[in-house]
């Protein structure tokens, strides 16, 4: 068993081998159980801080979502206020944090579509990327801002199948920000 660690950082440290658990077996055989063997504590501590496989899957994609918006938030911060470079950062960001995530982000993804509550979750998640890009893009753009917000609806939808197929090597990382970028610029483009 691991030393006691303080709880924010025990639930970090849980994150990390859930990870480490979906990355090398699969979204299946991340159950609490195999998550508490891999980290090395008992069961009732991994229960503790999930209390379902529901709420570790939920956990998990909060947390790798908030890293993805974080990463693209620090570039958008040091980029200047054009729609060209907005979308290029932005594309850029998206599919940088993607690939480094490898396929485990959409595997999670799609094990969220398991139940209700995860499904809410996700959709709620999806919800703030587009509210994000939004933030991001309706300043620089010269359409109506509820134009503006119904179309980055869209555009999650395309960066996340653009995504997908990138994880899965069917196309370059720097084709799928290409890609990204150029429909941003297209949709939001007068």
């Amino acid at each position: 068993m691991t030393n006691k660690l303080p709880r924010a950082n025990r639930r970090a440290q849980l994150l990390d081998h859930a990870h480490a658990i979906v990355r090398e077996c699969g979204t299946d055989a991340l159950t609490l159980g195999e998550l508490a063997r891999h980290a090395g504590v008992s069961k009732p501590i991994a229960y503790s801080h999930f209390e379902t496989r529901s709420g570790l899957l939920i956990a998990l994609y909060r947390e790798i979502n908030e890293r993805r918006l974080a990463a693209v938030a620090a570039v958008l911060a040091a980029t200047s206020s054009t729609l060209p470079d907005v979308a290029r950062v932005v594309s850029d960001a998206y599919m940088a944090c993607h690939a480094a995530l490898g396929p485990e982000w959409h595997a999670i993804a799609a094990a969220m579509r398991g139940d209700a509550q995860m499904l809410a979750c996700q959709q709620q998640m999806l919800d703030g990327y587009a509210d994000f890009f939004h933030a991001a893009l309706a300043p620089v753009s010269s359409l109506p801002a509820d134009v503006v917000r119904r179309r980055c609806i869209a555009i999650i939808g395309a960066a996340e199948a653009l995504s997908d197929a990138m994880v899965r090597e069917r196309m370059t990382e720097r084709i799928a920000a290409d890609e990204l970028c150029s429909l941003i610029l297209a949709w939001l483009t007068c």
